[in-house]
């Protein structure tokens, strides 16, 4: 995907265009060795810049439709450490602090050009501002569950039962009972028929099982085995729901 050509005002005052093209951005390869002071400015691009990696677009300037080459990050850097200008350093800094940010997480530096109306200029920032706020709400939306459960975890110090994980497991968005949890647990090879942890469960530490002394009406005792969730375990069982892997 391709986006329009952007132009940018460097540090020492020269116009810099430059371009998107596949999520990837591309500079005139002219405009910048323009501001690095390069005076030969073919000669520059030619020897610091890979040709293999160039890419030739038509561009509409001041003497008509010509043809432009750009040049991609890594040959801006090597224009950058080619330089003689003492103003080289800013001009990198410029590039990575602001630039490439910019174009990377908003589709756009704003800088107006000198076409451009300030209403033109407030409704592409607007439309660069909706575009971010939808898309940190998307990112804070998909970890939400995560950040549920951590904090859930960091407040208990104990381990819990597979009861109260079914309902854990609830509230971060999966539909799950504690029947049907303890059903998945056997079939998945973490319980075995009598609900008792597997040897390959105890080793991963998902489990800890209490044991309970309970006596019959005739006198004897039996030994009731209880299986407890770890906070390891925890971890592990919300992983699966949420990625929707233990469905």
């Amino acid at each position: 995907m391709n986006t329009a050509i952007q132009t940018f005002l460097s540090p020492a005052g020269k116009d810099i265009r430059a371009m998107v093209i596949d999520g990837e951005p591309w500079f005139v390869g002219k405009d910048v060795a323009t501001a690095l002071g390069y005076i030969e400015v073919g000669r520059a691009i030619r020897q610091h810049c890979d040709d293999g990696g160039a890419k030739r677009t038509p561009l509409q300037t001041a003497g008509g439709l010509q043809e432009v080459r750009l040049i991609n990050e890594g040959d801006v850097y090597s224009l950058i450490f080619g330089s003689r200008l003492p103003e080289a350093k800013a001009f990198k800094r410029w590039v990575t602090h602001e630039v490439l940010p910019a174009i990377r997480k908003d589709g756009g530096y704003m800088v107006a050009t000198p076409e451009e109306t300030p209403e033109q200029l407030m409704a592409r920032a607007l439309q660069v501002a909706q575009a971010t706020l939808a898309r940190k709400e998307k990112e804070l939306e998909e970890a939400r569950p995560k950040v549920t459960f951590a904090d859930a975890v960091a407040d208990s110090e104990s381990t819990c039962l597979v009861g109260e994980l079914a309902k854990l497991i609830k509230q971060n968005g999966v539909d799950i009972g504690q029947n049907r949890l303890f059903a998945w647990l056997r079939k998945n090879g973490y319980l075995m028929k009598n609900n008792v942890p597997t040897q390959r469960a105890m080793e991963q530490k998902l489990f800890h099982v209490l044991e309970r002394t309970i006596m019959n009406p005739d006198g004897s005792s039996r030994i009731v085995r209880t299986p407890k969730v770890t906070g390891k375990g925890q971890l592990h069982f919300i992983n699966l729901f949420v990625g929707k892997e233990g469905k």
